[in-house]
């Protein structure tokens, strides 16, 4: 863990990733996704929470529930995909934190109700989300993640009677690089970052 990567992984994972609109008729299998999630779940959530779920949407019937919560820009491109992730997290996430968490009681930090569990829930989700599309760089896919988006149509369509909610999507595959754009720019440190 000393030492750092070198410029082709660097570049991989961030400097000549970019966020994919288009995917080659390529398949994603399902191994594929296995071993993502198996890269993903180590990244650091608070407590161990771990309260990310994710949906892999592969088949004709998910893509078809899917369909109708997708923005009218980002419907084709989402159907098209290999794969489509629906990354949620879950509100109840607490529940599993005696064998997640074990040295403390760490699930009565949250009990209560729910909207007391957001913030930690969507927070350390989010991370999850990021690491999704970190591993799937590492595993040599690309991704497209997306709002553009009904939240309570995917939740309806695919979550149910649970308490887990949909946070953001995330289009996997193989990118086409005829569907990127002009790379744009990012803030330079001292417009984004300070030392103090």
């Amino acid at each position: 863990m000393s030492q750092p990567l070198g410029d082709a992984d660097l570049d991989q994972l961030f400097r000549n990733a970019r966020s994919q609109n288009a995917f080659l008729d390529r398949p994603v299998e399902d191994g594929q996704l296995r071993a993502l999630y198996e890269l993903l779940k180590w990244g650091p959530t608070a407590a161990n929470a771990t309260p990310a779920r994710f949906v892999f949407v592969k088949s004709a019937e998910a893509k078809q529930r899917l369909a109708p919560a997708l923005s009218e820009g980002n419907r084709g491109k989402t159907l098209a995909a290999p794969v489509t992730v629906i990354v949620a997290f879950d509100q109840d996430f607490h529940e599993k934190l005696p064998y997640l968490f074990p040295h403390t009681d760490a699930r009565s930090w949250f009990e209560g109700p729910r909207e007391g569990r957001h913030e930690a829930a969507l927070r350390n989700g989010t991370l999850q989300g990021a690491y999704l599309i970190l591993a799937a760089r590492a595993l040599g896919l690309d991704a497209g993640p997306m709002s553009g988006f009904d939240n309570a149509k995917v939740d309806a369509a695919f979550f149910a009677g649970t308490a887990i909610k949909s946070n953001f999507l995330v289009n996997l595959g193989y990118g086409d690089p005829a569907g990127l754009f002009p790379r744009l720019p990012r803030l330079g440190f001292d417009e984004a970052a300070r030392i103090e």
